[in-house]
């Protein structure tokens, strides 16, 4: 079967935004996870999916402009991440939604179709966010593996990444990274039982 892999980047105290929703404290929104060789569908909330595509496609349409979003131009990396989004299927949960324009991307309406997609044939499923999304999955049992680049600071404030997870999940621990940012990549397994021996090694120690 395949895993969803819930993969997003949080301040040292626990926030992927501050109390304005300021996400000026994160670096790159490259592909700090290390994920792309092994997914090929991606999944978003509805909360996070116009701002995901506006950014990316801004990217694609002008890969030298300077972005809207952040004031900065495109690094290398986000521009090959906005390539790979652009091939990429992607999915909305959502219920409320009306519709979708970029041309890989699809509705659902209930989290019991994330759970058949997990059924098909393929590579493992990205779970991009935001926090409402992570909570609905893993409220559901369905995700698998956490990814959380962890950012030098302290917002002190925000919105929390686990505030509206239901009970406890206890995690097996899978390996660090430090990264040049000063940021870590951490990640944790979140079904022990299913995990070989290949996925308990450490990235880095």
């Amino acid at each position: 079967m395949r895993r969803i892999v819930a993969a997003l980047r949080v301040s040292v105290d626990g926030y992927i935004e501050g109390p304005g929703g300021e996400l000026d404290w994160v670096e790159s929104w490259d592909d700090s996870f290390d994920l792309l060789p092994q997914i090929d569908t991606c999944i978003l909330g509805r909360g996070m999916y116009a701002g995901y595509e506006q950014y990316w496609r801004s990217i694609l349409a002008n890969p030298d402009g300077t972005l809207a979003f952040t004031g900065k131009v495109a690094s290398q990396d986000e521009i090959e991440y906005a390539r790979f989004a652009d091939r990429t299927p992607h999915v909305v949960l959502s219920t409320t939604l009306k519709e979708v324009t970029w041309h890989n991307t699809r509705i659902v309406r209930d989290v019991h179709a994330i759970a058949e997609l997990k059924q098909r044939p393929g590579r493992d499923i990205y779970a991009i966010g935001g926090a409402a999304l992570i909570a609905t999955l893993m409220n559901h049992d369905l995700v698998d593996e956490l990814r959380l680049c962890v950012s030098p600071i302290v917002l002190g404030a925000g919105k929390a990444l686990f505030a509206k997870v239901e009970r406890r999940h206890p995690l097996k621990w899978v390996g660090a990274k430090p990264m040049k940012s000063g940021a870590i990549l951490l990640t944790y397994g979140t079904r022990v039982g299913d995990m070989s021996t290949r996925d308990c090694e450490p990235l880095s120690r």
